[in-house]
Formats: C-alpha cells, sequence, structure tokens
C-alpha cells in the first residue's frame, strides 16, 4: 500500500555464504536506495550457516541501523532455503527485492527498476554486460535455451540474481526448489499464474574474493533435477 508520497514499501533481502568481505556494502548500499524509493523500508540479511564472519557482520550491522534486520540459519540450508527465508521476513511490504550477497550485482539498479513498479507484478533482470569466463557464459546460454523451450518462456536470462517481487506474488506461488534452478522457478510459475513481467538490463561486476559455485557439477545437477520436478508439476497441475 502507498503512502501519501506515493512510493509503495519495500524490502530488500540479501543470502550471504562465505561472503563477509561485502556484506556491509551491499547493506549500506541498500540502505542508501530504499531511503529514495520506499515509504517503509527493511534491509534483510540471510545469513546461510556461513563459515566465515559474515553472520556477526550482520548481526553488528543491524544493532547499528533499525531498517536492517540479521536472520541466521544454524547450518548452510541451500539458496532457495536462504530465498524462501528472506521472503518470509519481507512479505508485509509492497514490493520485495532481491539479490547475491557478493557484490555482483549493483543495488543502484533498483533506482531503475522501481520505476516499473506500476506496470509490473515482477520484474526479472538480464546481463547486458558479462564479466565470466567462457564455460560459465556457455553453461548459461544452453541452461536458458533449454528453459525457454522447455517451458516457452520468451525471457532472456532465468537465473540473474537481481529481481524484484510484490508480496502478494509469494503468498500466490508455491517455491520449492533449493538449487540454483530457484531463480527460474519463481519466474516460470509466476509467468504461469499470469501476472505481467518486465526485463532491466544491467551490467554485472567481477567477483573480488573467493568464487562462484552456481556452475559447479553439484548444483548444475540439482538444478536439472529441480527443473524436470517443476515441469512435471506445472505439467500435471496447468496442462502447460
Amino acid at each position: 500500500m502507498r503512502d501519501s508520497t506515493g512510493k509503495p514499501s519495500v524490502a530488500i533481502f540479501y543470502p550471504v555464504y562465505s561472503d563477509e568481505a561485502t556484506v556491509r556494502t551491499v547493506a549500506m548500499k541498500s540502505l542508501k536506495v530504499l531511503s529514495e524509493i520506499a515509504s517503509r523500508q527493511k534491509v534483510i540479511i540471510v545469513n546461510d550457516g556461513s563459515p566465515d564472519r559474515s553472520g556477526e557482520i550482520a548481526d553488528e550491522i543491524a544493532a547499528e541501523y533499525p531498517d536492517v534486520l540479521a536472520v541466521h540459519h544454524e547450518k548452510n540450508l541451500g539458496y532457495g532455503a536462504a530465498l524462501i527465508t528472506g521472503f518470509k521476513y519481507a512479505i508485509d511490504y509492497d514490493w520485495i527485492c532481491f539479490l547475491d550477497g557478493d557484490d555482483q550485482y549493483d543495488v543502484n539498479d533498483l533506482y531503475h527498476i522501481s520505476k516499473l513498479f506500476n506496470r509490473y507484478d515482477l520484474i526479472i533482470t538480464f546481463r547486458y554486460f558479462k564479466v565470466y569466463g567462457t564455460t560459465r557464459l556457455f553453461i548459461s546460454y544452453v541452461y536458458n535455451l533449454i528453459l525457454r523451450l522447455l517451458f516457452k518462456s520468451p525471457y532472456r536470462d532465468h537465473s540473474c540474481g537481481l529481481k524484484a517481487i510484490r508480496s502478494h506474488i509469494i503468498n500466490d506461488i508455491t517455491v520449492t526448489s533449493n538449487s540454483p534452478f530457484v531463480g527460474a522457478e519463481i519466474i516460470i510459475k509466476s509467468m504461469v499464474r499470469g501476472y505481467p513481467i518486465g526485463q532491466v538490463g544491467i551490467k554485472t561486476y567481477p567477483r573480488k574474493f573467493g568464487e562462484s559455485h552456481s556452475t559447479s557439477l553439484k548444483n548444475i545437477i540439482y538444478s536439472i533435477r529441480d527443473m524436470l520436478r517443476v515441469y512435471k508439476e506445472l505439467f500435471k497441475q496447468y496442462e502447460i
């Protein structure tokens, strides 16, 4: 619900796992963006059992800023579980924005995304400038091609980690994947339900520490498993 300023209430959440170098950076950017686009705001940091100081730093930030909430998983439960936790604590806001905690996505892109709040129920992003290696680019290309063919999806990028969604959609769909496929699941189930979906091009930035495991063999296998399961679920229920 919008207030007298015409701005909606907005929550931003991001999962962290071995992201101690960027937890504070993403939180500070998020607070600044929210101060300009939201009537009521919250930044939610989901510590998914991180083995480094990510959880400790999240608690420090939450103690400093009343609009920041730190939530902890006692052990690593996976990306999908972290998203489900984030949605749980953000559900009372009109819009829920979420991204990864490694600062590869620029929170400032939400300035542009927020301009589309009146037009869409889900706003996804695609990477028009990519900083990844050849192998990851190839995997991403094949992955998105399969999704477009399998689910008749018109969207360019199903796995880009920066998205914004109206909270009532989360109450209408059931998110069940725990692999990196969870982002695509949200898009596909929203599409099947008939919600208007917008796309915004963004630039991604190189990871300054550690390495991403989203394209590891383990995550690829788990994503394929979730993809086939969701396909069967939707085919049976909606006769796609």
